[in-house]
């Protein structure tokens, strides 16, 4: 794993199809680590998370529950997501303990909803170190930058478009993507950037 910030931790898993990383996140937390969106780890990836223990794996919509499992059978982790993305996450044999929902306050996160993509589609909101975490409402391409998903994977474009608009209005520096180069520094420029090609939406 690398250190992208202070106890922040990220590993990649390169995807052919997208040309670019899928990113695995773990943040270190005194009341016990939290592991967002896992990808397939390696050996040695998953032996860190082992060590440093991983207390909660938080997927931030359906489509991100990836290498859940195998972290949790490695770590007793307890996996939680929105309701409205669960029952999916559940098809594909991936075990969803807990319900995250808006305004919760989970390790030093706080979930927002940022519905469009999926239904259940929420990000995570560090206030204190102005960090937000996104799963699949952007992703960073080109690296620097933010565009969305192709339309024919998003449920709802002018949702997802009313969710960005909302998140851009955070106070945030850094920038933690599931998809694409994640941006340590200038996340809420890139998102505004991003929002403010959208045509013909109110907010």
């Amino acid at each position: 794993m690398n250190e992208f910030l202070p106890g922040v931790f990220t590993w990649p898993q390169f995807s052919e199809r997208h040309g670019y990383d899928f990113n695995g996140w773990l943040v270190r937390d005194a009341a016990g680590n939290v592991c967002i969106d896992p990808v397939e780890p390696t050996d040695a990836v998953l032996a860190d998370l082992v060590r440093e223990g991983v207390a909660r794996i938080l997927i931030t919509n359906r489509n991100h529950f990836r290498a859940a499992a195998r972290v949790k059978e490695a770590t007793a982790a307890r996996i939680a997501a929105h309701p409205a993305d669960s029952g999916f996450i559940r098809k594909n044999g991936v075990p969803v303990d807990d319900a995250l929902w808006a305004g919760q306050h989970v390790g030093p996160f706080t979930v927002v909803a940022a519905p469009g993509k999926s239904p259940g589609e929420i990000a995570l909101y560090w206030a204190e170190r102005r960090i937000l975490v996104v799963g699949d409402a952007c992703v960073g391409k080109p690296p620097g930058a933010l565009a969305l998903l192709p339309e024919k994977v998003i449920d709802d474009l002018p949702t997802l478009r009313h969710s960005l608009r909302r998140l851009a209005r955070l106070d945030f520096e850094a920038l933690l993507l599931g998809d694409g180069a994640p941006l340590a520094t200038g996340g809420r420029q890139a998102l505004s950037a991003l929002v403010g090609g959208f045509e013909g939406e109110t907010t």
